[in-house]
């Protein structure tokens, strides 16, 4: 499997190379003309939703905007696209421990972490923020979960990629789609796992702690001029844009690269991690993708995944901004890309539970010969 990977990498790596040319020109020229989808007819799509998201261990006026996961479900409610939500469940110190280090997760729950540690991160501890992290986690546990039976499934909260296995970072205390990526693998026996991560910034933590694990790719499209965080790591393929990108460069980027990253890892489950600071009036991000741009990212996401038949588990990532109302519009794009593209993935996993029969009858006739 590492022969693979490597190979896998080398392919990808020249590719970039031969298309980093082509990829400046467009960021270069900067328009923000958006290719909208074609209209789907929508279906219920699972929802992750638990009521501890209401649950604020945060002072008042924090930059870090906790509120939105709430407010966001209220939004799907009112829209009628939270008709297929469920609950979370919190999970063990057993299921954190596949992606940390099981003396740093000891110590966050149990309150000895040190202050060092909660600077670097960047929040104040209390019992109340331990209730919140672990549901949080637990969303992204349930969402792969969901995900692998239903196609697709979205998150109302998650991706804290800025945790690290052994230290949090950024507000981001336990790497939720680690732990959610680790815990497929263990609990449904899921091969190759791709994590698409399309926060305005790097996803560190994911980075470092797949180092080392051929059965995990990450793919980064961030921005190459934040100062955050501060040292970037490698990722299995980085794609950093210049600041300011607008749409149409920044979807040339992901539409040249989704499919040909998705034929050579050939995964069988996709972790997206779909931060909404790529936009234009983000307080921290310093890209420039207008609401449409990130609607038909997006889309294009679902659209690549549902293409070659492979499972997509959604965060919602990053988004920065006083008025919060303005995030959870941003973030309400990925559940209705979601809810779209729900009759492709329906069939997808149709196909998979055909094939899946086909091979039970096979084997069990097999067995039947003398």
């Amino acid at each position: 499997m590492l022969a693979r990977r490597l190979q896998m990498l080398s392919k990808l790596r020249c590719y970039s190379k031969s298309r980093s040319r082509c990829w400046s020109h467009a960021v270069a020229a900067n328009t923000t003309q958006s290719t909208s989808a074609a209209a789907k007819q929508a279906r219920p799509h699972p929802v992750v939703y638990h009521p501890d998201f209401q649950i604020q261990p945060i002072p008042d006026g924090h930059r870090f905007p906790m509120p939105k996961d709430h407010l966001l479900y209220l939004a799907l409610q009112a829209e009628g696209l939270a008709q297929l939500t469920f609950t979370p469940t919190y999970p063990d110190a057993a299921t954190l421990c596949l992606a940390h280090d099981a003396q740093y997760v000891e110590s966050f729950l149990n309150g000895s972490i040190s202050q060092q540690q909660m600077r670097r991160i960047g929040l104040p501890w209390s019992q109340q923020l331990v209730q919140r992290t672990l549901i949080g986690t637990g969303s992204a546990v349930l969402a792969a979960r969901l995900a692998l039976q239903y196609g697709v499934a979205c998150m109302c909260n998650g991706g804290t990629h800025h945790a690290h296995r052994d230290h949090g970072s950024g507000w981001c205390i336990f790497n939720d789609l680690a732990v959610a990526c680790k815990a497929a693998q263990r609990d449904a026996g899921v091969g190759q796992v791709l994590m698409i991560d399309l926060d305005v910034h790097q996803g560190d933590g994911s980075a470092t702690i797949f180092a080392d694990d051929p059965t995990v790719f990450t793919f980064n499209v961030h921005c190459g001029q934040q100062s955050f965080p501060a040292v970037v790591q490698q990722s299995d393929w980085d794609i950093p844009l210049p600041a300011g990108t607008g749409d149409a460069a920044y979807l040339q980027v992901l539409q040249e690269a989704l499919p040909v990253l998705l034929q050579q890892v050939q995964p069988e489950l996709v972790l997206y991690n779909a931060g909404v600071d790529v936009h234009k009036d983000d307080a921290l991000g310093k890209l420039a993708l207008s609401d449409e741009g990130i609607a038909s990212r997006d889309g294009a996401v679902f659209s690549a995944c549902a293409e070659f038949g492979v499972p997509v588990a959604c965060a919602l990532g990053g988004g920065y901004q006083e008025d919060h109302s303005h995030i959870v519009r941003r973030h309400m794009h990925m559940h209705r890309a979601a809810a779209e593209h729900m009759p492709a993935f329906a069939r997808v996993m149709d196909a998979k539970r055909m094939a899946a029969a086909a091979r039970r009858r096979q084997g069990s006739s097999q067995k039947q010969q003398p």
